[in-house]
Protein backbone atom coordinates (compact mmCIF):
# COMPACT_ATOMS: atom_id res chain seq x y z
CA UNK A 1 0.00 0.00 0.00
CA UNK A 2 1.23 3.32 -0.82
CA UNK A 3 0.65 6.29 0.50
CA UNK A 4 0.83 10.36 -0.93
CA UNK A 5 0.61 12.61 1.65
CA UNK A 6 2.38 15.45 1.95
CA UNK A 7 4.05 16.25 5.31
CA UNK A 8 3.75 20.36 4.84
CA UNK A 9 3.83 22.51 7.74
CA UNK A 10 5.77 21.66 11.02
CA UNK A 11 6.48 18.00 11.49
CA UNK A 12 6.34 18.36 14.62
CA UNK A 13 3.11 20.61 15.32
CA UNK A 14 0.86 21.41 12.41
CA UNK A 15 1.37 18.11 10.36
CA UNK A 16 0.22 16.28 13.58
CA UNK A 17 -3.15 18.40 13.77
CA UNK A 18 -3.55 17.45 10.04
CA UNK A 19 -6.38 14.93 8.36
CA UNK A 20 -3.27 13.47 6.71
CA UNK A 21 -2.02 12.10 9.48
CA UNK A 22 -4.74 10.89 11.77
CA UNK A 23 -5.47 8.84 8.58
CA UNK A 24 -2.25 7.66 8.58
CA UNK A 25 -2.93 6.85 12.04
CA UNK A 26 -6.32 5.17 10.92
CA UNK A 27 -4.96 2.99 9.09
CA UNK A 28 -1.80 1.57 11.02
CA UNK A 29 -4.45 1.55 14.16
CA UNK A 30 -6.49 -1.04 11.76
CA UNK A 31 -3.25 -2.83 10.85
CA UNK A 32 -2.04 -3.33 14.54
CA UNK A 33 -5.92 -4.46 15.43
CA UNK A 34 -5.95 -7.37 12.61
CA UNK A 35 -1.97 -8.66 13.72
CA UNK A 36 -3.57 -8.91 17.26
CA UNK A 37 -6.82 -11.08 16.28
CA UNK A 38 -3.80 -13.37 13.70
CA UNK A 39 -1.84 -13.77 16.81
CA UNK A 40 -4.64 -14.34 18.82
CA UNK A 41 -3.58 -12.86 22.05
CA UNK A 42 -5.09 -10.85 24.87
CA UNK A 43 -2.73 -7.48 25.10
CA UNK A 44 -5.04 -6.61 28.00
CA UNK A 45 -2.70 -9.50 29.74
CA UNK A 46 0.32 -7.93 28.71
CA UNK A 47 2.80 -6.12 30.89
CA UNK A 48 3.06 -2.21 29.61
CA UNK A 49 6.31 -2.36 28.53
CA UNK A 50 5.56 -5.62 26.77
CA UNK A 51 2.62 -3.86 24.62
CA UNK A 52 4.45 -0.60 24.14
CA UNK A 53 7.76 -3.00 21.90
CA UNK A 54 4.96 -4.58 20.53
CA UNK A 55 2.87 -1.57 19.23
CA UNK A 56 6.55 0.19 18.22
CA UNK A 57 7.43 -2.92 16.49
CA UNK A 58 4.49 -3.46 14.51
CA UNK A 59 4.26 0.27 13.51
CA UNK A 60 7.88 -0.24 12.62
CA UNK A 61 7.65 -2.89 10.22
CA UNK A 62 4.11 -1.23 8.70
CA UNK A 63 5.57 1.83 8.02
CA UNK A 64 9.02 0.71 6.10
CA UNK A 65 6.71 -1.91 4.25
CA UNK A 66 4.44 0.68 3.01
CA UNK A 67 7.25 3.62 2.43
CA UNK A 68 4.71 6.28 4.60
CA UNK A 69 6.38 9.13 4.57
CA UNK A 70 7.00 9.56 8.59
CA UNK A 71 10.23 10.61 10.34
CA UNK A 72 11.55 9.06 13.22
CA UNK A 73 9.98 11.28 15.74
CA UNK A 74 6.29 11.26 13.82
CA UNK A 75 6.80 6.99 14.22
CA UNK A 76 7.30 7.77 17.88
CA UNK A 77 4.24 10.13 18.49
CA UNK A 78 2.28 7.44 16.80
CA UNK A 79 3.86 4.60 18.96
CA UNK A 80 2.68 6.58 21.87
CA UNK A 81 -0.38 7.31 20.71
CA UNK A 82 -1.28 3.93 19.60
CA UNK A 83 0.03 1.90 22.96
CA UNK A 84 -2.62 4.70 24.74
CA UNK A 85 -5.25 3.42 22.79
CA UNK A 86 -4.78 0.01 23.61
CA UNK A 87 -4.43 0.52 26.85
CA UNK A 88 -5.80 3.21 27.61
CA UNK A 89 -8.29 6.39 26.51
CA UNK A 90 -6.72 7.20 23.44
CA UNK A 91 -5.79 11.17 22.97
CA UNK A 92 -7.19 12.10 26.26
CA UNK A 93 -4.61 9.59 28.48
CA UNK A 94 -1.81 12.17 28.54
CA UNK A 95 -4.23 15.09 29.43
CA UNK A 96 -5.62 12.49 32.06
CA UNK A 97 -1.73 11.73 33.31
CA UNK A 98 -1.48 15.34 33.64
CA UNK A 99 -2.33 16.82 37.26
CA UNK A 100 -1.90 20.46 35.75
CA UNK A 101 -4.79 19.96 34.10
CA UNK A 102 -8.03 20.27 36.09
CA UNK A 103 -10.83 19.85 33.33
CA UNK A 104 -11.46 18.07 29.71
CA UNK A 105 -13.32 19.72 27.52
CA UNK A 106 -14.09 17.71 24.64
CA UNK A 107 -16.39 19.51 21.31
CA UNK A 108 -16.06 17.53 18.47
CA UNK A 109 -13.46 15.13 17.65
CA UNK A 110 -11.11 18.51 16.41
CA UNK A 111 -11.82 20.47 19.31
CA UNK A 112 -10.16 19.59 22.93
CA UNK A 113 -10.04 22.59 25.29
CA UNK A 114 -8.75 22.21 29.00
CA UNK A 115 -8.12 24.12 32.26
CA UNK A 116 -4.29 24.13 33.10
CA UNK A 117 -3.62 26.14 35.97
CA UNK A 118 -6.88 27.69 36.45
CA UNK A 119 -6.83 29.40 32.55
CA UNK A 120 -8.96 27.51 29.78
CA UNK A 121 -6.91 26.86 26.45
CA UNK A 122 -7.01 24.98 23.60
CA UNK A 123 -5.40 21.75 23.55
CA UNK A 124 -3.26 19.77 20.39
CA UNK A 125 -4.61 16.89 21.18
CA UNK A 126 -7.50 15.52 18.57
CA UNK A 127 -9.28 12.44 17.73
CA UNK A 128 -9.50 10.70 14.07
CA UNK A 129 -12.94 11.39 13.67
CA UNK A 130 -16.43 10.99 15.55
CA UNK A 131 -16.60 7.47 14.90
CA UNK A 132 -13.01 7.40 16.97
CA UNK A 133 -14.05 9.86 20.11
CA UNK A 134 -17.50 7.30 20.07
CA UNK A 135 -14.84 4.81 20.91
CA UNK A 136 -13.39 6.07 23.69
CA UNK A 137 -16.90 7.47 24.86
CA UNK A 138 -18.03 4.11 25.16
CA UNK A 139 -14.73 2.72 26.84
CA UNK A 140 -15.15 5.12 29.62
CA UNK A 141 -18.96 4.34 30.30
CA UNK A 142 -19.16 0.63 29.72
CA UNK A 143 -17.27 -0.22 33.60
CA UNK A 144 -19.58 2.16 34.52
CA UNK A 145 -22.22 0.48 33.88
CA UNK A 146 -24.06 3.11 31.55
CA UNK A 147 -24.93 3.45 28.20
CA UNK A 148 -25.15 6.63 25.48
CA UNK A 149 -27.26 6.10 22.18
CA UNK A 150 -29.67 8.06 20.31
CA UNK A 151 -32.26 6.63 22.73
CA UNK A 152 -30.19 7.89 26.03
CA UNK A 153 -27.95 11.01 24.62
CA UNK A 154 -26.88 12.10 27.82
CA UNK A 155 -24.94 10.35 30.55
CA UNK A 156 -23.79 12.30 33.84
CA UNK A 157 -20.84 9.80 36.11
CA UNK A 158 -18.33 9.60 38.22
CA UNK A 159 -15.36 7.63 36.88
CA UNK A 160 -13.50 4.82 38.77
CA UNK A 161 -10.48 7.38 40.15
CA UNK A 162 -13.51 10.29 41.51
CA UNK A 163 -13.49 11.91 38.73
CA UNK A 164 -16.43 13.01 36.51
CA UNK A 165 -17.76 12.47 33.38
CA UNK A 166 -20.94 14.05 31.14
CA UNK A 167 -21.19 13.11 27.70
CA UNK A 168 -23.93 14.29 25.29
CA UNK A 169 -24.22 13.21 21.76
CA UNK A 170 -26.24 14.03 18.56
CA UNK A 171 -28.74 14.49 17.64
CA UNK A 172 -29.22 16.56 21.00
CA UNK A 173 -25.62 18.18 20.75
CA UNK A 174 -24.58 19.30 17.19
CA UNK A 175 -21.20 19.91 17.69
CA UNK A 176 -20.63 15.78 17.37
CA UNK A 177 -19.87 13.61 20.75
CA UNK A 178 -19.41 16.70 23.29
CA UNK A 179 -17.43 15.49 26.39
CA UNK A 180 -16.72 17.24 29.43
CA UNK A 181 -14.59 15.50 32.24
CA UNK A 182 -13.89 17.40 35.62
CA UNK A 183 -10.92 15.23 36.77
CA UNK A 184 -10.22 14.03 40.46
CA UNK A 185 -7.04 15.21 42.41
CA UNK A 186 -4.98 12.19 43.39
CA UNK A 187 -3.69 14.67 46.68
CA UNK A 188 -6.54 16.95 48.00
CA UNK A 189 -5.12 20.48 48.31
CA UNK A 190 -4.10 20.96 51.73
CA UNK A 191 -3.97 24.35 53.41
CA UNK A 192 -0.57 24.83 52.85
CA UNK A 193 -1.01 24.34 49.20
CA UNK A 194 -4.07 27.12 49.52
CA UNK A 195 -1.40 29.68 51.31
CA UNK A 196 1.45 29.00 48.85
CA UNK A 197 -1.63 29.88 46.29
CA UNK A 198 -2.90 32.64 47.72
CA UNK A 199 -5.93 31.57 48.21
CA UNK A 200 -6.30 33.01 51.69
CA UNK A 201 -4.09 34.36 54.22
CA UNK A 202 -3.12 33.08 57.61
CA UNK A 203 -5.35 34.97 59.74
CA UNK A 204 -8.27 33.65 57.61
CA UNK A 205 -6.97 30.39 57.72
CA UNK A 206 -6.74 30.36 61.41
CA UNK A 207 -10.53 32.06 61.47
CA UNK A 208 -12.01 29.58 59.83
CA UNK A 209 -10.33 26.94 61.11
CA UNK A 210 -11.20 27.73 64.48
CA UNK A 211 -14.92 28.01 62.88
CA UNK A 212 -14.98 24.67 62.01
CA UNK A 213 -13.86 23.26 64.98
CA UNK A 214 -15.90 24.97 66.79
CA UNK A 215 -19.27 23.77 64.79
CA UNK A 216 -19.88 26.96 62.76
CA UNK A 217 -22.34 25.95 60.33
CA UNK A 218 -20.83 27.08 56.76
CA UNK A 219 -21.86 27.84 53.31
CA UNK A 220 -19.28 28.20 50.31
CA UNK A 221 -20.29 30.05 47.39
CA UNK A 222 -19.15 30.72 43.82
CA UNK A 223 -19.19 30.23 40.53
CA UNK A 224 -18.21 27.76 38.55
CA UNK A 225 -14.61 26.51 38.70
CA UNK A 226 -14.16 28.54 41.41
CA UNK A 227 -12.50 26.02 43.78
CA UNK A 228 -15.22 25.46 46.44
CA UNK A 229 -15.69 21.41 46.39
CA UNK A 230 -11.27 21.96 47.06
CA UNK A 231 -11.85 24.42 49.42
CA UNK A 232 -14.59 22.42 51.39
CA UNK A 233 -11.98 19.44 51.55
CA UNK A 234 -9.65 21.35 53.33
CA UNK A 235 -11.82 23.25 55.77
CA UNK A 236 -13.53 19.60 56.83
CA UNK A 237 -9.40 18.61 58.11
CA UNK A 238 -10.00 20.88 60.90
CA UNK A 239 -13.11 18.43 61.98
CA UNK A 240 -12.41 17.44 65.54
CA UNK A 241 -11.63 13.77 65.80
CA UNK A 242 -14.21 11.16 67.22
CA UNK A 243 -16.78 13.17 65.26
CA UNK A 244 -19.18 11.00 62.88
CA UNK A 245 -19.59 12.93 59.47
CA UNK A 246 -21.79 12.32 56.89
CA UNK A 247 -21.02 13.09 53.23
CA UNK A 248 -23.66 13.47 50.30
CA UNK A 249 -23.39 14.23 46.85
CA UNK A 250 -24.33 13.71 43.09
CA UNK A 251 -20.91 12.27 42.28
CA UNK A 252 -18.16 11.68 45.09
CA UNK A 253 -16.04 13.88 44.75
CA UNK A 254 -14.59 14.64 48.30
CA UNK A 255 -11.79 13.63 49.82
CA UNK A 256 -12.03 14.11 53.89
CA UNK A 257 -9.31 13.25 55.79
CA UNK A 258 -11.15 12.65 58.77
CA UNK A 259 -11.18 8.92 60.54
CA UNK A 260 -14.89 8.53 60.59
CA UNK A 261 -16.33 9.10 56.95
CA UNK A 262 -19.43 8.01 55.43
CA UNK A 263 -19.81 8.53 52.00
CA UNK A 264 -23.03 8.66 50.00
CA UNK A 265 -24.10 9.33 46.91
CA UNK A 266 -27.03 9.90 44.49
CA UNK A 267 -28.51 7.91 41.96
CA UNK A 268 -30.10 8.56 38.97
CA UNK A 269 -33.38 6.67 38.28
CA UNK A 270 -34.23 5.41 34.93
CA UNK A 271 -31.27 2.46 34.22
CA UNK A 272 -32.73 -0.96 34.31
CA UNK A 273 -35.38 0.00 36.16
CA UNK A 274 -33.79 1.01 39.43
CA UNK A 275 -35.35 3.62 41.55
CA UNK A 276 -34.10 7.00 42.00
CA UNK A 277 -32.62 8.09 45.25
CA UNK A 278 -31.90 12.25 45.28
CA UNK A 279 -29.71 14.50 47.34
CA UNK A 280 -32.63 14.83 49.62
CA UNK A 281 -33.38 11.35 50.00
CA UNK A 282 -30.03 10.49 51.44
CA UNK A 283 -29.95 13.59 53.77
CA UNK A 284 -33.49 12.40 55.05
CA UNK A 285 -32.08 9.44 56.15
CA UNK A 286 -28.80 10.03 57.15
CA UNK A 287 -30.84 12.22 59.97
CA UNK A 288 -31.74 8.77 61.29
CA UNK A 289 -27.62 7.88 60.62
CA UNK A 290 -26.11 9.30 64.43
CA UNK A 291 -24.40 11.93 62.31
CA UNK A 292 -21.94 14.71 64.10
CA UNK A 293 -21.93 16.78 60.83
CA UNK A 294 -23.11 16.81 57.98
CA UNK A 295 -21.45 17.67 54.79
CA UNK A 296 -23.15 18.42 51.16
CA UNK A 297 -21.05 18.52 48.44
CA UNK A 298 -23.01 21.09 46.71
CA UNK A 299 -27.03 22.06 47.56
CA UNK A 300 -29.07 23.08 44.35
CA UNK A 301 -32.56 21.77 44.95
CA UNK A 302 -35.18 20.44 47.29
CA UNK A 303 -32.65 19.20 49.58
CA UNK A 304 -32.11 22.72 51.27
CA UNK A 305 -35.38 22.02 53.31
CA UNK A 306 -33.84 19.23 55.43
CA UNK A 307 -30.32 20.41 55.22
CA UNK A 308 -31.60 23.46 57.43
CA UNK A 309 -33.39 21.66 59.73
CA UNK A 310 -30.61 19.25 60.22
CA UNK A 311 -28.55 22.38 61.00
CA UNK A 312 -30.99 23.86 63.06
CA UNK A 313 -31.90 21.02 65.53
CA UNK A 314 -28.30 19.68 66.65
CA UNK A 315 -26.36 18.52 63.56
CA UNK A 316 -24.02 22.54 64.07
CA UNK A 317 -20.94 22.47 62.26
CA UNK A 318 -22.63 21.02 59.14
CA UNK A 319 -21.00 22.09 55.90
CA UNK A 320 -22.13 22.51 51.83
CA UNK A 321 -20.96 24.87 48.61
CA UNK A 322 -23.24 26.35 46.52
CA UNK A 323 -23.09 27.84 43.41
CA UNK A 324 -23.55 31.81 43.77
CA UNK A 325 -21.40 35.06 42.74
CA UNK A 326 -22.04 36.94 46.26
CA UNK A 327 -23.02 36.18 49.76
CA UNK A 328 -26.22 38.38 49.55
CA UNK A 329 -26.75 35.93 46.58
CA UNK A 330 -26.31 32.99 48.34
CA UNK A 331 -28.97 33.64 50.58
CA UNK A 332 -31.33 34.59 47.66
CA UNK A 333 -30.79 31.54 46.29
CA UNK A 334 -31.37 29.47 49.88
CA UNK A 335 -34.59 31.16 49.65
CA UNK A 336 -35.06 29.97 45.95
CA UNK A 337 -34.11 26.50 47.29
CA UNK A 338 -36.61 26.51 50.02
CA UNK A 339 -39.53 27.37 48.29
CA UNK A 340 -38.43 24.89 45.62
CA UNK A 341 -38.64 22.40 48.46
CA UNK A 342 -41.92 22.82 49.33
CA UNK A 343 -41.05 25.22 52.81
CA UNK A 344 -44.36 25.75 54.10
CA UNK A 345 -45.04 29.44 56.26
CA UNK A 346 -44.07 33.24 55.36
CA UNK A 347 -40.85 34.77 54.45
CA UNK A 348 -40.13 36.25 57.92
CA UNK A 349 -39.97 32.21 59.09
CA UNK A 350 -38.51 31.10 56.29
CA UNK A 351 -35.74 33.88 56.56
CA UNK A 352 -35.54 33.09 60.93
CA UNK A 353 -34.32 29.66 60.09
CA UNK A 354 -31.61 30.95 57.47
CA UNK A 355 -30.10 33.29 60.48
CA UNK A 356 -30.74 30.18 63.11
CA UNK A 357 -29.14 27.59 60.71
CA UNK A 358 -25.76 28.92 58.58
CA UNK A 359 -23.36 30.79 60.50
CA UNK A 360 -20.75 32.08 58.07
CA UNK A 361 -20.63 32.45 54.01
CA UNK A 362 -17.25 31.78 52.67
CA UNK A 363 -17.22 33.68 49.01
CA UNK A 364 -14.59 32.00 46.37
CA UNK A 365 -14.03 33.33 42.94
CA UNK A 366 -11.29 32.87 40.26
CA UNK A 367 -9.85 36.08 38.92
CA UNK A 368 -8.87 36.91 35.19
CA UNK A 369 -5.15 35.79 35.93
CA UNK A 370 -6.68 31.90 37.00
CA UNK A 371 -5.99 32.38 40.09
CA UNK A 372 -8.51 31.83 43.05
CA UNK A 373 -8.89 33.93 45.89
CA UNK A 374 -11.41 33.94 49.39
CA UNK A 375 -13.53 36.90 48.16
CA UNK A 376 -15.23 37.48 51.09
CA UNK A 377 -15.92 36.00 54.61
CA UNK A 378 -19.66 37.16 55.89
CA UNK A 379 -21.05 36.14 59.49
CA UNK A 380 -24.97 36.00 59.17
CA UNK A 381 -25.74 37.91 62.13
CA UNK A 382 -29.48 38.40 62.66
CA UNK A 383 -32.52 39.92 61.27
CA UNK A 384 -33.26 43.65 60.71
CA UNK A 385 -36.31 45.25 59.28
CA UNK A 386 -37.27 41.37 58.03
CA UNK A 387 -33.84 41.08 56.01
CA UNK A 388 -31.12 38.76 56.42
CA UNK A 389 -28.49 40.73 58.45
CA UNK A 390 -24.47 40.10 58.02
CA UNK A 391 -21.53 41.71 58.37
CA UNK A 392 -18.30 41.14 56.19
CA UNK A 393 -15.11 39.66 58.72
CA UNK A 394 -12.81 39.63 55.95
CA UNK A 395 -12.28 40.46 51.88
CA UNK A 396 -10.06 40.48 48.93
CA UNK A 397 -9.40 43.92 47.40
CA UNK A 398 -8.23 43.62 43.82
CA UNK A 399 -5.84 45.73 42.29
CA UNK A 400 -6.14 48.10 39.90
CA UNK A 401 -5.06 45.80 36.84
CA UNK A 402 -7.55 42.53 37.83
CA UNK A 403 -4.64 40.61 38.56
CA UNK A 404 -3.81 40.32 42.11
CA UNK A 405 -4.73 42.75 45.68
CA UNK A 406 -4.80 42.48 49.14
CA UNK A 407 -6.92 40.81 51.85
CA UNK A 408 -8.56 43.35 54.52
CA UNK A 409 -9.70 42.28 57.89
CA UNK A 410 -12.76 43.76 59.20
CA UNK A 411 -15.69 43.45 62.09
CA UNK A 412 -15.09 41.08 64.70
CA UNK A 413 -17.56 38.45 64.93
CA UNK A 414 -20.57 38.41 66.92
CA UNK A 415 -21.27 34.68 67.34
CA UNK A 416 -21.48 32.70 70.25
CA UNK A 417 -19.31 30.01 69.05
CA UNK A 418 -16.56 32.68 67.49
CA UNK A 419 -17.17 34.35 70.99
CA UNK A 420 -13.14 33.26 71.71
CA UNK A 421 -11.76 33.67 68.38
CA UNK A 422 -13.26 37.71 68.79
CA UNK A 423 -11.82 38.39 71.90
CA UNK A 424 -8.34 37.85 70.91
CA UNK A 425 -8.27 38.38 67.12
CA UNK A 426 -9.44 41.14 64.55
CA UNK A 427 -10.46 44.56 65.10
CA UNK A 428 -13.41 46.51 65.42
CA UNK A 429 -14.60 48.97 62.96
CA UNK A 430 -12.48 50.41 59.84
CA UNK A 431 -13.44 48.03 56.97
CA UNK A 432 -16.95 46.43 58.44
CA UNK A 433 -19.38 46.09 55.72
Amino acid sequence: MDFDFALGGDPRGDFRQSDEFQDIKAVVHQRLVERIEELGVDFATWAPHVTQRFVAQEVEDFVAANRVPLNVTDIQVIVKELNDELTGLGPLQELMNDDAVADILVNGYKEVFIEKNGLLQKSRVRFIDNRHLMRIVQRMIAPLGRRVDEGSPMVDARLPNGGRLNVIIPPVSLNGPVVSIRKFRSKPLQASDMLAYGTLNQEMLDFLAHAAEMRCNILISGGTGSGKTSFLNMLAQYIREGERVITIEDAAELQLLHEHVVRLESRPGGLENVAEVTPRDLLRNSLRMRPDRIIVGEVRGGEAVEMLQAMNSGHDGSMSTIHTNSPRECLHRLEMLLHFGGWQGSEFNLRRQIVGAIDLIVQLARLPSGARRVMSISEITGMQDEVVAMQELFRFEPAANGRDGTFVTGWKPQSLKLKRYAAFAGRPGGNGA
